[in-house]
C-alpha cells in the first residue's frame, strides 16, 4: 500500500474514530450488516460507516496443459459512507475499493494504487419529493445488473453480458425521476458524463457519454428495493416485475469498452442498448438482460503487419438468463446462461457460459457464502470448467 492510500485511510479513520468520541450519544440503529450510525447533536449532518470484503477461491482446468490452476485472493475490499449534509435534502456518497481488483489490476505492478481508489463520490439533492440531482462520480444508468452492487449478487459474480458491455462508473450530472399512476410505479434516468470512466486525471480524450433509462414496474414496487438485488431474500408475498430499457451514446470514445478497458490510438462513438428484467415471487426470482453494442466506422482501429487486428472496441450483442429459488432453510439453488456473440471482425471470440450456483445466506447479504461452476464454450477453443467459492462479509 502506497504512502498517499495510506494517508487517505489514516484520514477516514481518524475522522470515524473522532465523531465516535465526541458524538457517540448519537448513534442510533446501528445492528449488524447496516454499519455504524452517527448523527451530529445539531441535525446538521449524518454519517453512516460500512465495510465489506469478499473471500474468493477460483479454480479451473486448462485444457492445454490439463492441469487444474487456482487461487485465493481478496476479491473486493471495500469502505463506505453516506449520509446528508446541511439537508437531509442533500445526501451524500463516498466509497472506496482497497483491493488490487476493486483498483483495477491483478498485478500490483500494474495497479495505479491510490489514483484509482475512488469508486463513488457523490452528492444527491432532491430538488422535490419525486426529482432527484446527482452530481459526481457513480455507476451510470445502464444494465441493471451492473447496477445491482456486489454485494448483493445472486452468483459470485457478475455475467460475461455484464464484463463485455456495462456502462461501469463515470463522473457527471444524473437526473433521477420517480412516479406512480395508480400502482404502476415509473422511473426516468438521464446523464451526462465524462466517458472515459471513473478517476480519470488526465484531458477528455473525446466527446462525452449521453445515457437515458427507463423503467416499469407494473405491479408497484418491490420490498426493501428488491428489483436491484440478486436472489428474492424478501420473500415477495405478490408477483413482482420491474421491465426496463437504457440507452447510451459515448461519443468519440477512447477506451475499448468505452469507461473501461485500453486507450486506444483512435476514437470511435460507441452506441449502446439495454433491455432487461427482475421478476420474484415467494423466493423465485428471474432476470434476463440483452446487450447491443455498435462503433460507428466500424470497431477495429489498427491491424498489424499480417493483417490481423490489433486494437479493436468491444462490440457485438449478448444475452443474459438466471433464475433462482430461495429455500425456507436460506439455501438458494440458480442457474445462468450466458450467450457473448463479438462483431465478427474484430476476430474477439464468441463464448457461450452455463452456470449452476448455490448459497447459504447467513444475514441476508451480508454475511453469505457462495458457490458456483461454471461450463465455458468459446469459439475454436475446448471447453473448460470454472469452479468459485466466495465469502461476503459486510458490517
Amino acid at each position: 500500500m502506497n504512502h498517499k492510500l495510506k494517508g487517505v485511510l489514516l484520514v477516514l479513520l481518524s475522522g470515524l474514530f473522532y465523531t465516535y468520541n465526541t458524538q457517540a450519544q448519537t448513534v442510533n440503529d446501528s445492528k449488524f450488516g447496516k454499519g455504524l450510525h452517527f448523527v451530529a447533536a445539531d441535525s446538521s449532518f449524518s454519517l453512516k460507516f460500512g465495510t465489506r470484503f469478499q473471500l474468493l477461491y477460483q479454480g479451473g482446468n486448462t485444457p492445454a496443459t490439463g492441469n487444474w490452476d487456482d487461487r485465493f485472493l481478496i476479491r473486493r475490499a471495500r469502505l463506505k459512507f453516506d449520509g446528508f449534509a446541511f439537508s437531509p435534502r442533500l445526501e451524500y456518497k463516498i466509497e472506496l475499493g482497497l483491493s488490487n481488483s476493486d483498483i483495477g489490476s491483478d498485478v500490483p505492478d500494474l495497479t495505479n494504487n491510490a489514483d484509482n481508489i475512488i469508486l463513488d463520490a457523490v452528492a444527491k439533492w432532491h430538488l422535490t419529493p419525486n426529482l432527484q440531482l446527482w452530481v459526481g462520480q457513480t455507476k451510470l444508468p445502464g444494465n441493471r445488473e451492473r447496477v445491482v452492487s456486489s454485494q448483493k449478487l445472486q452468483f459470485v459474480d457478475r455475467s460475461l453480458l455484464n464484463s463485455r458491455f456495462n456502462l461501469d462508473r463515470d463522473a457527471g450530472l444524473q437526473l433521477h425521476h420517480e412516479h406512480q399512476l395508480g400502482q404502476v410505479v415509473l422511473r426516468e434516468i438521464g446523464s451526462i458524463s465524462m466517458g472515459e470512466g471513473r478517476d480519470i486525471t488526465v484531458n477528455n480524450t473525446g466527446g462525452y457519454d449521453y445515457t437515458a433509462r427507463f423503467e416499469v414496474l407494473p405491479f408497484g414496487a418491490f420490498k426493501g428495493g428488491g428489483d436491484y438485488v440478486g436472489s428474492d431474500i424478501e420473500r415477495e408475498q405478490t408477483p413482482k416485475l420491474s421491465l426496463a430499457t437504457s440507452f447510451d451514446y459515448n461519443s468519440n470514445a477512447g477506451r475499448d469498452q468505452g469507461q473501461l478497458g485500453d486507450f486506444l490510438s483512435d476514437t470511435r462513438s460507441l452506441r449502446t442498448w439495454f433491455v432487461d428484467a427482475m421478476f420474484k415471487y415467494r423466493g423465485f426470482s428471474a432476470m434476463g438482460e440483452y446487450a447491443n453494442r455498435k462503433a460507428t466506422d466500424g470497431p477495429v482501429v489498427l491491424r498489424d503487419e499480417l493483417g490481423d487486428v490489433a486494437e479493436t472496441f468491444v462490440t457485438g450483442t449478448a444475452l443474459n438468463l438466471q433464475a433462482g429459488y430461495l429455500l425456507p432453510s436460506n439455501w438458494e439453488l440458480a442457474a445462468r446462461y450466458t450467450d457473448f456473440n463479438p462483431t465478427t471482425v474484430t476476430g474477439i471470440r464468441q463464448q457461450d457460459q452455463y452456470t449452476l450456483g448455490v448459497s447459504k445466506y447467513i444475514v441476508g447479504h451480508s454475511l453469505k457464502v457462495q458457490s458456483d461452476i461454471t461450463l465455458i464454450q468459446e469459439a475454436s477453443r475446448e471447453d473448460r470448467t470454472q469452479f468459485r467459492l466466495q465469502m461476503e462479509l459486510a458490517l
